[in-house]
């Protein structure tokens, strides 16, 4: 009990106050309505003057919708043969989200006459509707909504007045509590509800969001601040759709469209830096395949709509190091593990790095597949499962339930020159120690070396993983680490033990890879030559 109780003050001490207070207003709101039996959404019939919009194609989505009532999402099908479940829960809560996100509407082939189909039925439905209402795949749905009426010239006043109400019940229920990426959504969304609706109470809501949250959720480097590839790809997404609207169509002015053409660019040019050659992005913190577009896409959709690359990023604010030489590529995280206030996406990934060679994944993260509460969200977000240390089993940073984490590691110092990296955090400083790691590299070789500082008396083992991707084949010779045409020559070691481990290969999509765990005392050295 004392143990939970230290935990959970350790989560929220680090809460903006805004977040409590929304979120207890929020709590007590919903249960004062649910005793006098008052709706929690509002029942007043609004009306409103559509606007007909002009929009650029956009980005098509990743096929989901597989014909007669059957859906994929997140590796997982399901067709329905008594009318859409739009509640259905049996693949979890980010499964049920995705079907009511409507993202299908925008797939190859779907045609009008279906698309709105399903859009009536979920409207018919709204009665028993249940996690589809909540503020994030309600503005997810009104922008892909209202992207499908443009693109195929829709005029269906019942669907268009449900989505009105549904933006009206948005704007009660903006994820100030939440806020990150959950709180950009919601922005994103009121302005599309804005234009289309005309309405100056959703433009300026939006307004107001966006400019507050891009300003604090976009880093100087252009990284989005929850440091997930995966997130910053959606985001940066849904702002060039946003850019699209205002550049497009001129009822509110101009006056946005500067900050969006700014930020997309500064966030284009982060995505490029942290793209590997072979066009794919690192899987760190919360980032897989097949969620976000990829970034060939989303470059191409920027400079249709006028933006161009500046190709001159360090990601320094962001905490990463992209490595390039011909033969190899490196990303090496030493920064905070993301925003104190909301490190829902964050993993205990401190020092953690992956290494391609000659295009080839060879030392990867394990990834994520899942976002349930159990125990692989666990071993996936902990310490072993990335390419750092651990200290006699302990974890970096406390990650807990399903986007919860408690206490977390810092950085508190760092040396960089040509050519070398220096760092050191304190996640294990209430244990005792210390964990400093070097990176010497050059053309040749990359030299990585470990120590742990504090009481000796007190250090039983510390641990050292390498995460190798599925296809590579590895041996393990004496001291050494052979990889296809490359070597891993280990100093200082106690022990080095080959292991199986999952590799997420996309969400509910695991498959079977290596890993190698070193232990050791005080120093490590890794010696790798590509």
């Amino acid at each position: 009990m004392i143990n939970q109780v230290r935990l959970y003050y350790s989560t929220i001490k680090y809460l903006k106050f805004k977040q409590i207070w929304y979120r207890a207003y929020y709590l007590v709101r919903n249960a004062f309505n649910s005793v006098i039996h008052l709706p929690s959404e509002s029942s007043k019939v609004l009306t409103y003057k559509r606007n007909d919009l002009n929009l650029h194609s956009s980005i098509s989505s990743y096929k989901s919708y597989l014909g007669s009532n059957k859906f994929k999402f997140l590796n997982k099908q399901k067709e329905f043969t008594d009318g859409i479940q739009w509640n259905y829960r049996d693949y979890g809560k980010l499964w049920t989200y995705n079907l009511n996100y409507f993202d299908f509407l925008h797939q190859p082939g779907m045609t009008a006459s279906t698309g709105l189909s399903y859009i009536q039925d979920f409207v018919s439905n709204w009665h028993i509707i249940k996690d589809g209402k909540e503020p994030y795949p309600t503005s997810l749905r009104g922008i892909n909504w209202i992207k499908f009426f443009i693109k195929n010239n829709i005029k269906d006043r019942k669907s268009e007045g449900h989505l009105y109400q549904q933006y009206y019940n948005l704007i009660k229920n903006t994820e100030f509590h939440l806020m990150g990426n959950h709180l950009l959504e919601n922005g994103c969304s009121l302005l599309f509800g804005a234009y289309y609706f005309n309405d100056y109470k959703l433009y300026n809501k939006s307004k107001r969001i966006l400019r507050n949250q891009l300003r604090e959720q976009i880093l100087n480097d252009g990284g989005h601040f929850e440091r997930s590839p995966m997130y910053h790809q959606i985001i940066l997404y849904r702002l060039l759709d946003c850019l699209n609207l205002v550049q497009n169509n001129y009822q509110f002015g101009h006056e946005l469209e500067p900050l969006l053409y700014n930020v997309s660019q500064k966030m284009l040019t982060w995505l490029y830096s942290i793209t590997f050659n072979n066009g794919n992005i690192p899987h760190i913190n919360d980032s897989t395949i097949g969620i976000a577009p990829t970034t060939k896409q989303i470059t191409e959709y920027a400079s249709a709509l006028g933006i161009n690359i500046n190709k001159n990023s360090s990601l320094v604010d962001s905490g990463y190091r992209i490595i390039n030489y011909p033969s190899y590529e490196m990303i090496v995280d030493v920064g905070n593990i993301g925003p104190d206030y909301i490190p829902g996406h964050a993993h205990c990934d401190t020092f953690s790095f992956i290494l391609n060679i000659n295009g080839q994944p060879i030392i990867v993260d394990t990834g994520t597949s899942t976002y349930e509460n159990n125990e692989m969200r666990i071993r996936e977000r902990s310490t072993n499962a990335h390419n750092t240390v651990s200290v006699n089993g302990y974890e970096q940073s406390e990650m807990w339930s399903g986007f919860r984490v408690g206490n977390r590691a810092k950085i508190i110092d760092l040396v960089e020159e040509e050519g070398y990296i220096r760092a050191t955090h304190d996640g294990f400083k209430s244990r005792g120690f210390l964990h400093e790691r070097q990176w010497n590299y050059n053309s040749k070789k990359i030299e990585i070396s470990d120590k742990i500082s504090g009481s000796i008396k007190r250090i039983n083992q510390a641990e050292a993983f390498l995460h190798f991707h599925p296809t590579v084949e590895l041996r393990l010779i004496s001291n050494s680490i052979h990889v296809l045409n490359s070597v891993i020559v280990i100093e200082g070691h106690d022990y080095i033990e080959k292991k199986g481990y999952s590799f997420a290969a996309g969400f509910n999509k695991v498959t079977e890879a290596y890993k190698i765990i070193i232990g050791f005392k005080n120093n490590l050295n890794m010696i790798i030559k590509p």
